[in-house]
């Protein structure tokens, strides 16, 4: 009971104090304003860059396993993956027999090529040479028309399916379905328009300037080497649980495909969403580090102002020191008085940072990319800022309760 006296007077007499120099008060908590809103919006930039990554790459699939000549992700030299034999579309069909019932296999070639309509040229688009199981391993569909048919992979149709941008660049405001389009040399029939799926904030394959044809096709007509080119396998699992064993099952069957003898490593790369992440959480984990410490910086020096305000503080308040310890105050009640009013300071200026973050996440948000402010990042706004309150504040609070209450009442 005494205690929850002792925190109650010292709360009241602390509050008093920071209404009685509310300029002052405001002015120290400017440094932990700025320090928690340069903490917070690099913590939720972070955390937008993080939600941007995985939306710009959802296609990948989380449950999807590529086979592929070169790792996604190189460290090292890369001409041990540039020697490696190429895959082929044999060996998909093989993987397909293998894992019949188990997973949906989906071979693609991809190239560059220059497409027309008419007057109209739009240089370096992706085509990508695949089957009707695309929209399998992915989570793109067709916005209007239809995707390819596996009549169109064994009868070696000349169609295509385009992005949306493709669609606006060369068609402009009319319907591309049933109109022809030109790639390289050859004359596809557009079928299909994918549904846009918006620019990559990390430069990653932009979908909507992508064509799909048959692979059959592509082989046929834009391949290379006689019609021969480098096949990248993606294999949906049966489910995201079952990811880790099928994983080994395509292995053990890919290595039994290329031939490769138990001692030899693999001539081929296992890749996966995974992979991705990764190597964004280790590339980003090192930045936002970085960033963190450089803006703890801003919130250092709030701190360093919180206590060289509150030595004023104590030294202006010498005598009422004197007083509260001549009439029987405790140092606890010197102390806690002193810990709560740079607290109070840091928690305001900690409730201000905050709402400014949150506004300025806001803009992320609306401009940037998506991003929105936490519980646990609110939480740890409001902790620190407390945390800050009371280490900047003890070392003042202890020197004015360790003072004599006899020297105190002659201070002047």
């Amino acid at each position: 009971m005494k205690l929850y006296l002792d925190i109650s007077e010292s709360f009241k007499i602390a509050l008093g104090a920071i209404v009685a120099n509310k300029s002052r008060g405001a002015l120290t908590a400017l440094g932990i304003i700025i320090g928690i809103v340069a903490v917070i919006t690099t913590m939720t930039a972070a955390n937008g860059l993080k939600n941007t990554f995985r939306q710009t790459f959802a296609s990948v699939g989380s449950d999807v396993i590529y086979v592929s000549k070169r790792p996604w992700v190189q460290m090292g030299p890369g001409f041990r993956f540039r020697n490696r034999k190429d895959i082929s579309l044999s060996a998909s069909d093989a993987l397909q027999q293998k894992l019949l019932g188990r997973g949906v296999v989906n071979p693609s070639i991809g190239g560059n090529k220059n497409v027309k309509y008419k007057s109209k040229i739009l240089e370096n688009i992706n085509i990508s040479g695949t089957t009707e199981k695309q929209i399998i391993v992915s989570d793109m569909v067709p916005e209007t028309g239809r995707f390819l048919m596996p009549f169109d992979i064994e009868y070696k149709k000349s169609v295509a399916v385009i992005g949306s941008e493709i669609a606006d660049g060369l068609y402009e405001n009319s319907d591309p379905i049933g109109k022809y389009i030109k790639i390289g040399r050859n004359k596809f029939l557009v079928i299909g328009v994918m549904e846009k799926q918006g620019t990559s904030f990390f430069g990653g394959p932009n979908f909507d300037r992508q064509i799909y044809i048959p692979i059959t096709t592509f082989g046929k007509t834009l391949g290379h080497n006689g019609g021969r080119a480098n096949v990248n396998i993606a294999i949906k699992a049966p489910s995201q649980e079952s990811m880790a064993d099928f994983e080994f099952e395509v292995i053990g069957e890919m290595r039994k495909i290329r031939g490769l003898k138990p001692a030899e490593d693999d001539d081929f790369s296992i890749n996966k969403l995974d992979t991705l992440l990764d190597a964004y959480n280790n590339m980003m984990g090192a930045v936002v580090l970085v960033g963190l410490i450089i803006t703890s910086i801003s919130l250092f020096v709030g701190g360093v102002g919180v206590m060289n305000i509150m030595f004023v503080s104590v030294t202006e308040r010498t005598k009422e020191i004197g007083i509260r310890k001549a009439i029987g105050a405790k140092k606890r009640s010197i102390l806690l008085q002193f810990l709560f009013e740079s607290s109070t300071i840091c928690l305001f200026g900690g409730i201000v940072g905050l709402s400014i973050a949150a506004l300025l996440t806001k803009v992320i948000n609306d401009m940037l990319m998506p991003a929105s402010l936490s519980p646990t990042i609110i939480i740890s706004a409001l902790v620190i800022s407390i945390v800050v309150g009371v280490v900047s504040g003890f070392v003042p609070a202890y020197r004015g309760a360790k003072l004599d209450p006899i020297e105190a009442l002659r201070y002047e």
